[in-house]
């Protein structure tokens, strides 16, 4: 906030947001106004309410919710936040820990999307720092930086890769979030295939009864496969997760059928009329409702 008051004055606005999960919180959020109104600069608070399920995933989810619906409304050009080197670090072990694809491994990226709004860009432009540099920063404007109890929990697993990388010194955070980044380049090269891939070998028809129908030519590395069918289930109102295209896409890959988010994946063989050569063609419908007895 410093930073960006110091950068882009008069060009910016605050949004703290209370997670109802700390008493202490509501303090915090009234430090940063007092803060805002030094500065000049407009402040609003939000007070969330979490969904049952992983505490931090649904924090963040609210978050942003809130996060997102603000900026709309207030005509921001973009929402910024404080990520740095070694969130990208603790991010790209934990993922790896957990068996992530390339989508994953690219983690904290410098760019990206405000979720739920894709016309909202979502920017990390603190990511080249290191947290004790951002913590000098606030120590010179006066402030005390506030401590988060939770950010010292174990029973959080970034708290635990934290903690783990603080005892390794040769686990260095500036290269570990290098590497992150050198895998959002390639993430973004796939994504840039993707999109062709979907342009080039997609089309949309109706079936006989009228129902929505995707026809895929697919001839690409399974990566791109994956996209395309999670691009084409979300078409046909459906939702599934990276794993579970993969699964179909095996599948349909063996010459099966497949059933993912609602929609019926047929694998067949095809001569594309254009380059006279035969292809693996995969069409997809909405799977039809299941009889109730």
């Amino acid at each position: 906030m410093f930073l960006a008051a110091s950068a882009m004055p008069g060009e910016i606005a605050v949004m703290s947001v209370d997670h109802s999960l700390r008493t202490s919180a509501e303090g915090e959020v009234a430090l940063v106004e007092n803060l805002c109104g030094a500065l000049g600069v407009p402040f609003t608070r939000a007070k969330v309410k979490l969904a049952s399920g992983n505490l931090q995933a649904k924090a963040r989810e609210a978050r942003y919710a809130a996060l997102g619906h603000w900026a709309h409304q207030e005509g921001l050009g973009a929402v910024a936040t404080a990520h740095h080197t070694d969130d990208a670090a603790e991010t790209l072990l934990m993922r790896l820990a957990r068996g992530s694809g390339i989508a994953g491994l690219a983690g904290v990226r410098e760019w990206t999307h405000v979720p739920g709004y894709e016309d909202l860009p979502l920017i990390r432009p603190l990511l080249g720092f290191r947290k004790a540099e951002l913590e000098e920063v606030v120590h010179a404007a006066g402030v005390a930086p506030v401590r988060d109890p939770s950010n010292a929990n174990p029973a959080f697993d970034r708290v635990r890769v934290r903690q783990h990388l603080a005892q390794h010194e040769w686990l260095d955070a500036q290269n570990l979030a290098a590497s992150a980044q050198h895998l959002a380049e390639g993430w973004r090269a796939l994504e840039w295939y993707a999109q062709a891939d979907w342009e080039e070998m997609v089309t949309r028809e109706e079936t006989a009864q009228g129902l929505p129908q995707y026809r895929y030519y697919c001839n690409v590395p399974r990566v791109i496969q994956i996209e395309t069918v999670v691009r084409i289930v979300s078409e046909l109102g459906g939702r599934v997760s990276r794993s579970e295209a993969g699964t179909a896409v095996d599948r349909l890959w063996r010459g099966e059928n497949a059933s993912l988010g609602g929609v019926l994946g047929r694998c067949d063989i095809e001569k594309v009329a254009k380059v006279g050569v035969e292809m693996r063609v995969w069409r997809f419908v909405p799977e039809p409702p299941r009889r109730m007895h």
